[in-house]
């Protein structure tokens, strides 16, 4: 293995899954959600670093991440009538720990029997001493802790729950992800457009390689080709498409120099591609246009280009025009990546950019345990005008779970299999 190419598939997975579950936690802070964890990668926890309300890890297994939000709680058992905790109070007398085994690990809590208790809205628990058999009622802290197995928990007020909030603020919150990763490419291609320029639509002379047909033709750099071999050629996509089907053959260019209309004749290269074929070139490169206008302008354009690139992808899956062998999971991912990186770093942001716009898109896909799924089922509630079943929802994403993983295996099987063809 490449350890450059190491470094740079862990940076680039990193920063992709990094910025989309970003956004997932900005936007729903600024809802006032409460943000339970901040997960990169699935599985057991590698690394973990507490500040404020929200625990940030790092999981064993680079399959994406997650932001936990309040409401999604499995540690939080439901205490019914009949337990026994234990309670802490603090100067106001409010509850400020609910210790829920373990008791005798912490002597001054006062161990209650729970007669009611409501952590969602009221934020009571009315309950009998187990000694005196005394009934009382107190008051739970907004921001009192549960405590299970010596592991600490904020509870959530309703109010700080993802169900407490607005259709408008939910689907803000989970359309946030991908919206991050759609930015984060266009600010790739506008820095790339400020470092390099933007490749000029117009089939422009930039470089000229030396000793190549282009220069022995007289060709240099700003010359604007206008036909070749009395065909108009309107932009440079054109002009390579034309020239690549012919290698080995003499063209005539009309080209445009400082207002000047003159004619060049040359001989087209040959180069071999795969299976055999070959490819006419001439030994010049695209023109480059500065400027921050127009980088801002590419970084809009390019990342709307690949978008639709995706998206004609993903329909011709849908169609069987493409097969599942035309998918990669991690293990292709890497593999593309390695023969990017050897091509330099410019060209492994591009690859950047173009994974950060398919993740966002992917994302987007009306799928269980995706991003579209849950804006799908929000949908539906804006409709309904009250939510799904939390229950029903979740296990339709749980399904919906099983069978990208499922995928993934496929996929991923089918990388391994193409690595060693």
């Amino acid at each position: 293995m490449n350890f450059d190419t190491i470094i740079a598939f862990i940076f680039m997975f990193g920063v992709l899954v990094f910025i989309h579950e970003f956004g997932h936690l900005i936007f729903a802070k600024r809802a006032g959600m409460l943000a339970r964890e901040f997960a990169i990668g699935f599985g057991p926890k590698i690394f973990s670093y507490r500040r404020d309300e929200t625990l940030y890890t790092v999981r064993l297994l680079p399959i994406g991440g997650y932001v936990r939000v309040a409401g999604e709680d499995p540690e939080i058992i439901d205490l019914k009538p009949g337990y026994h905790i234990g309670l802490e109070f603090d100067h106001q007398q409010k509850v400020n720990k609910i210790i829920v085994n373990n008791k005798s690990k912490h002597p001054n809590a006062k161990i209650v029997e729970v007669e009611r208790i409501d952590l969602d809205h009221d934020l009571i628990i009315d309950c009998f001493d187990i000694n005196s058999d005394e009934r009382y009622q107190y008051k739970v802290d907004r921001k009192a802790l549960f405590v299970m197995d010596e592991k600490e928990t904020l509870i959530a007020p309703y109010d700080r729950q993802f169900a407490s909030k607005s259709v408008g603020k939910k689907g803000m919150q989970v359309f946030a992800g991908p919206l991050m990763n759609f930015l984060l490419a266009i600010a790739i291609f506008i820095g790339l457009g400020l470092f390099q320029g933007v490749p000029d639509n117009e089939a422009v002379v930039g470089d000229v390689q030396v000793d190549s047909p282009a220069d022995e033709a007289g060709l240099m750099t700003g010359d604007e080709i206008l036909s070749i071999n009395g065909e108009s050629i309107d932009d440079w996509v054109g002009f390579v498409e034309y020239v690549q089907e012919r290698p080995n053959e003499e063209i005539n260019m009309t080209v445009e120099r400082n207002g000047e209309v003159m004619e060049l004749n040359l001989t087209t290269m040959s180069r071999e591609i795969e299976n055999g074929e070959s490819i006419g070139q001439v030994g010049i490169q695209r023109n480059f246009v500065e400027g921050p206008l127009s980088a801002i302008k590419f970084g809009f354009t390019q990342t709307y280009d690949v978008a639709v690139l995706i998206l004609q992808a993903l329909g011709q899956l849908v169609t069987g025009q493409l097969s599942l062998d035309a998918l990669a999971g991690p293990v292709g991912i890497y593999d593309a990546t390695d023969e990017v990186v050897q091509t330099g770093f410019l060209n492994f942001l591009t690859w950047t950019a173009m994974l950060s716009i398919n993740l966002g898109i992917i994302n987007l896909l009306p799928l269980p345990a995706l991003d579209g799924g849950r804006l799908m089922f929000i949908g539906l509630e804006a409709v309904r005008g009250k939510p799904i079943d939390p229950e029903k929802e979740g296990f339709v994403h749980f399904i919906g779970f099983a069978l990208l993983m499922l995928l993934m295996i496929v996929v991923t099987w089918n990388d391994i299999e193409r690595l060693f063809m």
